[in-house]
């Protein structure tokens, strides 16, 4: 299967972030994608009124990308924000499949690190996602969620053999070298493909991937498609890039027939 890694740069533009996952969306189709990803917070950029989003627009948001998705017959994976019950809100990663409902996860580990606080606007989820699709078995995560190596082993448990990892990372000094070896480790770490998609770095405002923001986490770049071996197949720069990569599955098996990390760990 080719799925497709959209490295966009969203705003707090709702509309203009519609646009660009629209043209990604068409540029991955005309390139015989079946799947695109897109980065942690896609539709609204984590600078813009997430709850506003949330409350207003994001029903018409999501209709409108489902129709994009049966449109060009393309599964599309975007990161979103939807109303939890709490009065806050959730960080969901959104599966829309052509012809079927959505599907959604809701990001389990918060950011509450490096001064910020996702926490007091955002409801965790509590229910980890594989969801087959295509023959092949996916296993969903949203950013910090990559920190926390129980939860891809618990995937790869449940059958996954490639992690969709959706992330808007923080900026500062050596935060996206940290974003590359994770990305790698969780690979190694479930003997599954790991295909990453972060927001680009935002050019207007002239963002520096080394230094610290100190008002929201808004990208540093450098997706990438991991192999079972951590091994990038692919690492994209900085900037906005949609770049269409081959699922290599037979690597899976065999990485895992050679070291079977998960069969072979005890519980300690």
């Amino acid at each position: 299967m080719k799925i497709a890694l959209a490295q966009i740069s969203s705003t707090p533009d709702v509309e203009a972030n519609l646009r660009a996952v629209d043209a990604a969306a068409r540029d991955a189709a005309g390139e015989g994608a079946r799947l695109v990803l897109f980065p942690e917070a896609a539709t609204c950029a984590f600078d813009g009124d997430l709850d506003a989003f949330a409350a207003d627009r994001a029903e018409a948001a999501h209709a409108r990308l489902a129709a994009l998705a049966d449109e060009l017959d393309l599964t599309l994976v975007v990161g979103t924000f939807t109303p939890a019950a709490d009065g806050r809100i959730h960080n969901t990663l959104l599966m829309l499949r052509p012809g079927e409902e959505p599907l959604g996860y809701d990001k389990i580990h918060l950011y509450d690190a490096f001064g910020h606080r996702e926490s007091d606007t955002i409801a965790p989820g509590d229910a980890p996602c594989v969801v087959e699709h295509g023959g092949v078995r996916f296993g969903l995560a949203t950013c910090y969620d990559v920190r926390f190596p129980a939860l891809f082993t618990r995937l790869a448990r449940e059958g996954a053999q490639v992690m969709l990892v959706a992330a808007s990372w923080g900026a500062g000094p050596g935060k996206a070298a940290q974003w590359e070896t994770l990305t790698r480790a969780r690979a190694l770490d479930s003997g599954a493909l790991v295909a990453a998609c972060d927001q680009a770095v935002r050019a207007d405002l002239g963002q520096d991937p080394e230094v610290a923001s100190d008002t929201a986490p808004l990208g540093v770049g450098r997706s990438g498609l991991i192999g079972p071996d951590g091994v990038d197949a692919v690492r994209l720069d900085h900037g906005p890039q949609t770049r269409v990569v081959e699922l290599d599955l037979e690597a899976v098996r065999r990485f895992r027939a050679a070291v079977p990390v998960v069969e072979n760990a005890r519980e300690l």
